[in-house]
């Protein structure tokens, strides 16, 4: 009998083993392909970067419940991210996180895409894919009505300007390019930035169209300054691009590109003028 149920050990130790070997290469496969077998597409975004994203008390406007929050995400990234999830036949989740969590969060296979007006740049793609580009802006400053940089028309015009960006963005290393600059500690967010240039701690912050506009819609106080050609700061094309952060060799990059595809300029153009127009005056 001891014989007997020594092989019956056996043989259940090699059936537990192999369905192991098994579970672990379904798991492996769900990675690569974004939540395989999963019903869920779950989405990284800062949900503080109007009109990109943002954080409001309701589902207004298409916004969407934050996981483990009683908030919503809404603005321009979500509206792309319903589309992408809808295209996938999948439910989307918003995940919040701080900017410099996306992207160790998507390598980590914590989340399934980062949709949060990411920049595709050659750093980044050291560590994620990238989906073919969903929008381009190109950089502005915002300043406050009334000080002596309102009326500049070239990045010159700020020398001696204390000057800040979002923490960790190529924002931040363009303000190098304005030449006797004040360079201030980078923030980590933008509601920082505009609470910071209100209150008179800085001059102007280095950010994108969208954002100004949102910016300035918020506060009557704030201005956007924009630069001709050859007199703003000098930047790489993938610089000002916006795409989806993807998993190195996800299957889900093909699929992405296609559900990109079939969005218009024209529709892309509505959703961000629908963004900026609705986006929380607070945020």
């Amino acid at each position: 009998m001891k014989k007997i149920g020594t092989l019956l050990s056996s043989i259940l130790l090699i059936a537990v083993l192999i369905l192991t070997g098994c579970s672990s290469k379904e798991s492996g496969d769900a990675k690569s392909s974004g939540s395989k077998g999963s019903d869920t597409f779950t989405v990284g975004m800062e949900a503080g970067y109007p009109p990109f994203n943002w954080t409001q008390g309701d589902d207004s406007n298409g916004a969407v419940a934050i996981q483990g929050n009683a908030e919503y995400a809404g603005g321009y990234d979500v509206q792309i991210a319903k589309k992408i999830a809808d295209g996938l036949g999948k439910k989307l989740v918003i995940s919040k996180m701080e900017w410099d969590g996306l992207v160790p969060a998507l390598a980590s296979g914590k989340i399934d895409a980062i949709i949060a007006g990411m920049s595709p740049t050659e750093e980044r793609k050291k560590t994620i894919d990238f989906s073919d580009n969903y929008y381009t802006s190109h950089l502005v400053m915002v300043v406050k009505k009334g000080s002596k940089y309102e009326n500049a028309t070239s990045i010159e015009d700020f020398n001696g300007a204390r000057v800040t960006a979002q923490l960790n963005t190529f924002h931040y290393t363009v303000i190098d390019q304005i030449p006797g600059v004040k360079k201030q500690t980078a923030t980590d967010n933008f509601s920082a930035m505009r609470v910071a240039l209100q209150a008179g701690k800085m001059d102007a912050y280095v950010s994108e169209k969208p954002e100004a506009v949102s910016a300035t819609s918020a506060n009557d106080q704030f201005k956007m300054v924009e630069f001709s050609d050859g007199k703003g700061f000098k930047t790489a094309a993938e610089d000002t691009q916006t795409a989806v952060g993807i998993p190195k060799d996800s299957k889900l990059t093909k699929k992405i590109n296609e559900i990109l595809k079939g969005i218009s300029e024209e529709e892309r153009t509505k959703m961000m003028d629908d963004a900026i127009k609705q986006q929380p005056a607070a945020k």
